[in-house]
């Protein structure tokens, strides 16, 4: 299932109407939601995953995914966490794939050894360079993520997914270029584009009047991440160039130590962001759960997705 804004909200949006009040939301259809987890490290960070994954997966997501690291440093990682999905769940989980360090015919490899074990969605992302090194193709393989799209449709009928950088992606070009490679990827087979974390949704609202005037008609959903360890989210974002509002910085000062507080104020952060998303049209949502539940699981529910105890 795919998801995009009706024709009414693109008009509103290209007639530069913005944050709409929030709607009502009863007999309101609940938006679809999905999540990303990381491949554990110990035994106890294990442990914890699969109560997080056992948590969300009563809200019934229609995938989670599995991140990759970076120069594929968790490839078996990942691999063994989305075949346990499979297994022992009734998830759907979409394992990421990257073209950093290998050849096309690893990354066939790999490719084929997830379809064969029943996973048919594939988050494909260029990938970055082990140590932050600049990205450097390998002589062999998929030079980017378009490429990497184009290839992945050779193999067999995957469902993917690719990333969109709502504020740019730090190595591109120009916003004109990121979004051309954004359009390149959807191009080449990709069903939804999914974005880098934002907190101000103006930014990503005009992000999607630029896409719909470059012709991209395929699903963008916004990804999301509640916050709770403010420091480590400000180190995070700029690394990938995401801004943080100067109000919601001030929100989180003089916290570190009260953590109670930070969750409150993470909580309605958070809240505040998708009721006003889902007010101007927005009916699919990405969660970047940091494999902690919580707070994703509450903002799920003010979005109106209940949970089936029997999921």
């Amino acid at each position: 299932m795919t998801h995009s804004p009706d024709r009414h909200t693109l008009e509103r949006w290209a007639a530069g109407e913005r944050i709409a009040p929030l709607p009502a939301r009863d007999g309101a259809a609940p938006p679809a939601i999905s999540f990303e987890f990381f491949p554990p490290k110990t035994e106890g960070l294990e442990a914890q995953l699969w109560h997080c994954i056992e948590r969300l997966a009563t809200l019934r997501p229609d995938f989670v995914s599995v991140t990759y690291g970076a120069g594929g440093s968790t490839q078996e990682r990942t691999h063994a966490t989305v075949l346990r999905i499979v297994k022992e769940t009734a998830l759907t989980p979409a394992a990421h794939l990257t073209c950093v360090g290998a050849t096309k015919e690893d990354v066939n490899a790999v490719a084929e050894r997830y379809w064969q074990a029943g996973v048919k969605h594939i988050v494909a992302l260029r990938g970055d360079m082990p140590g932050g090194a600049p990205y450097t193709p390998h002589p062999g393989g998929y030079a980017f993520a378009a490429d990497l799209v184009e290839g992945l449709k050779k193999i067999a009928a995957f469902e993917i997914s690719v990333a969109a950088y709502p504020e740019t992606h730090p190595q591109a070009a120009s916003p004109k270029a990121d979004l051309d490679n954004l359009k390149r990827k959807l191009d080449a087979g990709a069903t939804r584009a999914i974005t880098q974390v934002f907190f101000d949704n103006n930014i990503f609202l005009r992000f999607m009047d630029r896409a719909l005037a470059a012709g991209i008609k395929a699903p963008i959903v916004p990804g999301i991440l509640p916050v709770t360890n403010f420091n480590q989210a400000r180190k995070f974002c700029e690394a990938c160039g995401t801004s943080i509002p100067q109000w919601m910085a001030g929100m989180f000062e003089g916290l570190d130590d009260d953590v109670e507080t930070r969750r409150m104020v993470a909580a309605a952060v958070a809240a505040e962001q998708v009721r006003l998303l889902q007010a101007n049209g927005i009916d699919e949502f990405h969660f970047y759960t940091l494999n902690r539940p919580d707070l994703t699981y509450a903002i799920a529910r003010i979005l109106g997705v209940k949970p089936d105890p029997a999921a």
